[in-house]
């Protein structure tokens, strides 16, 4: 694992040599310790893992890397740097805006653009895990620190996501915007799952709570969040996270579409006053969803006591994703002749099933789009822009049928 490191210069100690010689054998020995000591001391400030891509490694994104942050982390300087950046970018309606890398080093200038755009309400969301990540970096923070400031923060953020929930138990992409498709109930990109995992972390805290998650189901990054992550918060937010909970896993069972008498899946968004499956970009037509339909599958697996409605929605979903598999293809990635990466599905055997992002939602088939709105059958259809800039395919079914068998000997043994 690759580490970004900043050493205090002040806390290296000098290393006298003489010039006017080679180093001894024991100079270089001294030089190695001492640079040994030095990266032991920088680790130690900084956790700040990094991907792998074709060029080496890229620092990874701050969604993902809050996940993989240790608890020592968080009491270092660095932490406390970060978690100011992520007050310094907390809108005055207490959400956040997406795709802000908090962990970098601010200039000055950026410093203050970002202030000045703290009145800019309506960039505040859900998306791409905007809010949610940002308030689980405040709680570990508070709670490795105790410093008031943070506690703030992520209570300001807990508000805001408390107040733009419907009445009905969606959350819209945006808010406090009115217009536009953001102000559906926005199941894309695991939006609304993502809130309801914070919310249930919190009420689970409570110290009272006598249900929990089950442990064979990670329904959360490892090291983002568990049943003491916000312990700390006033008794009022454990009874508020538990109703916003119960409020979203209803809405979910309310908006499982049937076909021919069959729970099937979800669409990626639907209107939030009808709860009709409903479009939202170009590209982004009403349909039924593998991937936002795995990720609320995968919550519903979870869920400790689970009611008939829920069953039902599990096996339904079960269904739908057995019947929905599309096998015989894999990726085959290339370069094009002018340097881009591409990509084709090329048939393979004994490969492991895909599914499609869309199905059509009356025939249950594949289709893809491009920025025209124009359905067509194969990914190669589309233009290169859209197709390697959207996920397509996926393979996320796999993980679910395997959870969910699983989830079936759990609840047969709990019916007998």
């Amino acid at each position: 694992m690759t580490i970004h490191t900043e050493i205090a210069k002040n806390n290296t100690p000098p290393i006298k040599m003489k010039t006017t010689h080679q180093p001894t054998m024991k100079q270089l020995l001294l030089l190695l310790l001492t640079l040994l000591a030095i990266n032991s001391m920088a680790q130690r400030e900084t956790y700040y893992p990094q991907r792998a891509d074709d060029n080496g490694f890229f620092e990874m994104k701050w969604t993902s890397l809050v996940a993989h942050l240790e608890d020592d982390y968080f009491r270092t300087p660095d932490a406390i740097r970060v978690g100011d950046n992520v007050l310094l970018f907390q809108l005055k309606s207490g959400g956040w805006g997406k795709n802000i890398n908090m962990q970098r080093v601010l200039s000055e200038d950026e410093h203050d653009t970002a202030l000045a755009a703290q009145s800019h309400v309506d960039e505040g969301t859900i998306d791409n895990g905007a809010t949610s990540t940002e308030i689980i970096f405040l709680a570990r923070l508070y709670k490795a620190t105790g410093e008031k400031r943070f506690l703030k923060g992520l209570t300001r953020g807990l508000d805001y996501l408390l107040k733009m929930q419907y009445k009905n138990g969606g959350f819209p992409q945006c808010y406090p915007r009115t217009t536009g498709y953001v102000t559906e109930i926005e199941y894309n990109d695991n939006a609304n799952v993502n809130v309801l995992r914070l919310m249930r972390a919190v009420y689970e805290s409570d110290p009272r709570c006598k249900t929990h998650w089950d442990d064979w189901a990670t329904w959360t990054q490892p090291g983002s969040m568990d049943r003491r992550t916000f312990d700390f918060l006033p008794r009022k937010y454990f009874k508020k996270a538990k109703k916003s909970f119960d409020k979203g896993i209803s809405c979910i069972l309310r908006t499982q579409i049937v076909r021919d008498g069959q729970l099937t899946a979800w669409c990626a968004q639907y209107d939030h006053q009808t709860l009709q499956p409903a479009k939202a970009r170009a590209y982004e037509l009403v349909s039924l969803s593998g991937a936002e339909s795995f990720g609320i599958l995968e919550l519903l697996l979870t869920l400790p006591s689970p009611s008939d409605d829920v069953i039902k929605a599990i096996e339904g979903g079960a269904l739908w994703t057995e019947n929905s598999k599309v096998e015989g293809l894999k990726f085959d990635f290339f370069r094009t002749p002018d340097g881009k990466r591409d990509y084709r599905m090329a048939p393979c055997e004994d490969c492991p099933p895909l599914w499609a992002r869309f199905y059509d939602i009356d025939t249950n088939e594949p289709f893809f789009c491009d920025r025209d709105g124009v359905k067509v059958d194969a990914v190669e259809k589309i233009g290169i822009e859209r197709r390697t800039g959207y996920s397509w395919y996926s393979g996320d079914g796999n993980q679910f049928l395997k959870h969910y068998e699983k989830w079936k000997k759990r609840v047969s043994s709990v019916k007998q």
